[in-house]
């Protein structure tokens, strides 16, 4: 990953990142391969059955939601993907933690199964309303929210709407913006390009930006190409709506424990962030970029779920400013 970036531009990097349609390529083995290296094979297929299942979004426009539902017991996991992302790229994480506990995995409107039509107003409460429909209609009563890139704001808005439910939320390569907002006038020349032509803009910009150079260039590939077709119509608001995303108001309506799981390659001032909120915790990943859930997926899980096991240990007793993560 370029480290050489303004960190403006890093952080619009970071908030970027999607994956989406089609089956993935096989991630790479849990050390981080290197590129001249054979890809790795694809994962084995879940173990648990899928439960497939619709439901209206609860956001004012009642768009129809696709999720999915994995194994058995609480907490529930709940896996957000980011932007311009699906439900699959979570693939990598269903053997491990269907085989604990129920996983949901969620296609946000205009995402994967979802449709997108019925839907105006592309921003992170109306994405969270996706998210907090699937928990309700799923029955999960305790839930630890996941998630990628824009996934960890959208966790914050579903939170909202699931009161008594969430015992933390982790984000994946997110939140550095909750300290420093988006400078958003230095990213208009940027966002005139996406509207010129979307599918070459964000082709470059992540194949420069989203990658370290031990990625699997299949894997790397495979993302660059997938995040090109995205629907500019549905992924150029919904990043700028990121930008525009009040992270003080998510957290000040929220008494939870938030960690994230960070890529070293692009710095993450943890002090800076627990001046605004004291709960947030930092876990950094080495020798991965932007996605680590499909770079190093057994380390991504092992951490994963030390952090899950810790805050089951510690809900009945939390403190509200939560005692520091796992790191692995």
């Amino acid at each position: 990953m370029k480290t050489t970036l303004a960190l403006p531009l890093i952080a619009l990097a970071v908030a970027l990142a999607g994956c989406s349609r089609g089956e993935p390529p096989a991630p790479p083995a849990a050390e981080p391969a290197a590129a001249t290296q054979v890809p790795a094979e694809q994962p084995p297929a879940p173990q648990a059955w899928p439960r497939e299942a619709i439901v209206k979004s609860l956001a004012p426009d009642g768009t129809v939601i696709h999720y999915r539902a994995y194994g058995s017991g609480e907490p529930a996991i709940v896996f957000v993907h980011g932007w311009s992302c699906d439900s699959g790229y979570w693939d990598g994480q269903l053997n491990h933690f269907a085989a604990q506990s129920t996983v949901i995995t969620v296609d946000l409107a205009g995402h994967g199964k979802s449709p997108g039509s019925a839907r105006k107003a592309w921003d992170m409460a109306h994405f969270g309303a996706d998210v907090a429909a699937a928990v309700q209609d799923a029955g999960a009563q305790r839930v630890v929210l996941v998630g990628s890139s824009m996934g960890g704001p959208v966790a914050l808005e579903a939170a909202r709407l699931l009161p008594g439910q969430v015992i933390g939320i982790v984000g994946v390569d997110t939140f550095r913006e909750i300290a420093v907002p988006f400078p958003k006038e230095q990213f208009a020349a940027l966002l005139e390009k996406m509207r010129a032509d979307f599918a070459a803009t964000t082709a470059a910009f992540v194949a420069d930006h989203f990658f370290t150079g031990r990625t699997d260039p299949v894997l790397k590939q495979w993302i660059v190409k997938d995040m090109a077709k995205a629907p500019p119509e549905v992924a150029i608001p919904a990043v700028t709506a990121l930008m525009d995303m009040d992270y003080r108001a998510a957290l000040d309506a929220l008494d939870l424990p938030i960690v994230a799981l960070n890529s070293a390659g692009s710095p993450t001032d943890e002090a800076a962030i627990r001046a605004v909120e004291p709960r947030f915790r930092l876990v950094t990943l080495e020798g991965v970029g932007h996605f680590p859930m499909l770079e190093d997926p057994k380390t991504f899980n092992r951490v994963l779920g030390r952090i899950v096991a810790e805050w089951v240990k510690l809900e009945a007793v939390r403190n509200p400013l939560s005692k520091a993560a796992p790191t692995g």
